[in-house]
């Protein structure tokens, strides 16, 4: 038997660094990994190929529905948006103090896009890797050991980070304008022990603000890892014919509960966002 051939139980180390491997533009020819930890030469083309389609995807489906909005007979999309929505102004009025015109698209937008990529994690996990191989292999001749792709945008820290750093970027921004940069700089120097423990105040107030991005960031790629992670062990289970009733039920019975997850997450990430832009927005921090 081919080692194309092989089941994915006959090696599943290999099987699971291969799934874990991006489409990488720029990285190490040999390991497909980048060079460094930080190197701005890599791409990962699979995870801006699948954010922008899903980006893509709730804007047509917004402007979809802007352009038939119908308040008498509203479709079954119209009224799952406006569920939205609602939800999600219901979320701002009850943090957000005053009135911020950015804020309720900014939430919603956090929302549906990462609800959206966290939901590849719901797609067969060997479906769309299987479907690039194959494409690899009989249009372009590619050994399709040698093709990569992760389906999941959020199971990669550079779209995690890139989403929480934008964040970070607004409430420093907001932060400014509320407070005025010398106020901004005094929340440093005087919080949270007052004057007298400057040197302390500066650490734990820096503490305190790098937190909010990597906490947002990590929180959201661990969870979806470890969702990735443990649906390619029950993928693994597939070594015999008679263990697919089992597959199928562990696999169906973590979707299930992976749906709740996903969407948690998504929640966690908006409801945050909103939380540290409603700190940022207080004149007394």
């Amino acid at each position: 038997m081919s080692e194309a051939n092989l089941p994915v139980t006959a090696n599943p180390v290999e099987y699971i660094q291969h799934h874990l491997t991006n489409w990488c533009v720029g990285c190490d020819p040999q390991t497909h990994k980048p060079a460094a930890m930080v190197d701005f030469h890599a791409f990962f083309l699979d995870t801006f190929l699948f954010g922008a389609l899903l980006a893509g995807l709730f804007m047509w489906m917004a402007w979809k529905v802007g352009r038939n909005l119908d308040p008498d007979h509203p479709s079954s999309l119209q009224n799952l948006l406006e569920a939205v929505v609602e939800f999600v102004d219901q979320q701002i009025k009850d943090i957000f103090p005053g009135r911020n015109p950015i804020i309720g698209p900014l939430a919603i937008t956090i929302f549906v896009w990462v609800f959206f990529m966290n939901a590849m994690d719901l797609l067969p996990v060997d479906l769309l890797p299987w479907i690039a191989s194959s494409i690899g292999e009989h249009v372009f001749g590619v050994d399709p050991h040698h093709v990569y792709l992760r389906v999941v945008p959020t199971t990669n820290l550079d779209t995690t980070f890139g989403l929480s750093l934008s964040v970070f970027a607004l409430i420093i921004y907001y932060n400014v304008k509320t407070k005025g940069a010398m106020g901004y700089i005094k929340m440093f120097l005087f919080h949270p022990f007052g004057k007298y423990l400057v040197p302390v105040n500066i650490v734990m107030t820096t503490i305190e603000e790098i937190a909010k991005p990597v906490s947002l960031a990590l929180r959201l790629f661990g969870n979806m890892f470890a969702g990735e992670l443990l649906f390619m062990l029950i993928a693994l289970l597939s070594f015999a014919w008679y263990v697919l009733p089992v597959q199928v039920t562990l696999g169906s019975m973590w979707a299930i509960f992976h749906i709740l997850v996903i969407t948690v997450q998504a929640f966690i990430f908006m409801l945050l966002t909103v939380v540290y832009l409603a700190l940022a927005h207080q004149d007394d921090h």
